[in-house]
């Protein structure tokens, strides 16, 4: 991969990535998608990923030297720490693992939970409260520990959907870890005090978007999957793809798999052109449209191939049961809903003298928002 110009994609020459754009990387994550392999032999498998990019944006030179440099190399393994079991996913800003400085040192106490990685990871980034009665966005810090310090344990490996019943020291499921006094050097502060909340969106908003194309990527997989089962599969004196129902899900498929790749490729070109903070509202659309996509496709794709599906002859009971994940990865559906129509409802305003305008002004308004490059491009004649 790296001979041919494709490893570690997501980053800049300058970190030794080959500074794909976020379309180019879209594209290039749904085939990744088509297999769990696929992004760890290109370089840019989660956390690692999300954790160079905060490296790349906040580390100092010599955390990059440190940690940046190894894990592109493939040397070493990463795990970030956010989620805690008694406060909700949703709201980092409820977070209550702590890290006090102490003298030169930062100590850190605390639990954290479905944390990817943990049992290979060579290093942790972990958010943590370092001013509780700052604002609400200014309480966290990220910190580099390194595995291995002491306070840091390793209490389970966690069951899920996706993997039942993980083996400890097996293949890396998510885990439950704990912070005891945990002590690390002031250096290990990533980006500034208080930035907690900022550095943890610079992973954020780039795995959303390759979070949806490698969906697409498995709903395609399931798709093909489906289609061929059509062509051969005969019930009652016909072959499945030639009952309406089945020919119903196939279209259906299609067109819902269009339309989020096209959201998704929408959500990545604004962010390229225009930055993340301008595709907040894009990256919310296509994070609960493509989970939702996701979920759709396979279960059709098992039902059509009935018990052979709801088997593991095939992969698509493993898929069926991660897919269910999506709902919740990086922020419940909810959430993103929520944020969506926020967002949509700042470009509307209460007509004047409480009396609907005909005319709608502010749906014009935000229509010209929306399209605000379009029309400048035609004013310059480009």
């Amino acid at each position: 991969m790296k001979a041919r110009g494709l490893w570690a994609a997501h980053l800049g020459p300058e970190h030794g990535g080959q500074g794909f754009g976020q379309v180019k990387l879209g594209l290039m994550h749904e085939i990744l998608g088509t297999s769990p392999f696929g992004p760890l032999v290109f370089g840019n498998q989660a956390p690692d990923s999300g954790n160079a990019e905060i490296l790349a944006r906040s580390g100092t030179a010599e955390q990059q030297r440190r940690w940046l440099e190894p894990l592109l190399t493939g040397d070493v393994y990463s795990s970030f720490a956010m989620t805690e079991r008694d406060t909700a996913g949703a709201d980092p800003t409820q977070l209550t693992t702590t890290a006090v400085r102490d003298g030169e040192d930062w100590v850190v106490n605390g639990r954290k939970w479905f944390i990817s990685n943990a049992q290979i990871a060579d290093f942790f980034i972990v958010t943590a409260v370092t001013d509780p009665h700052a604002p609400r966005h200014s309480k966290t810090s990220q910190l580099i520990i390194p595995a291995g310090t002491p306070g840091v344990t390793i209490v389970r490996a966690l069951g899920s959907m996706k993997e039942p019943r993980p083996r400890d020291g097996g293949y890396p499921s998510h885990a439950e870890m704990t912070f005891t006094h945990a002590r690390v050097p002031a250096g290990a502060l990533l980006g500034e005090q208080g930035a907690g909340f900022t550095v943890a969106q610079q992973r954020l908003g780039p795995g959303r978007i390759h979070h949806c194309m490698r969906w697409l990527g498995q709903a395609r997989r399931a798709f093909d999957m489906m289609c061929e089962r059509s062509t051969y599969r005969s019930v009652q004196g016909n072959l499945l793809g030639e009952k309406g129902t089945i020919r119903d899900w196939i279209a259906e498929s299609a067109a819902q798999m269009q339309a989020a790749r096209l959201m998704t490729l929408h959500a990545a070109w604004i962010a390229d052109t225009q930055g993340f903070a301008a595709a907040r509202k894009e990256i919310a659309y296509i994070k609960f449209f493509g989970a939702a996509v996701l979920h759709d496709v396979l279960d059709r794709a098992v039902q059509v191939h009935g018990s052979l599906g709801y088997s593991t002859d095939l992969p698509l009971e493993s898929m069926y049961r991660a897919a269910r994940a999506a709902r919740l990865y990086d922020g419940p559906d909810e959430v993103h809903r929520d944020s969506a129509a926020r967002l949509i409802l700042r470009d509307y305003a209460p007509p004047a003298g409480g009396v609907p305008s005909e005319h709608r002004p502010t749906r014009r308004r935000a229509a010209r928002a929306q399209f605000a490059w379009l029309l400048d491009e035609a004013a310059t004649g480009a």
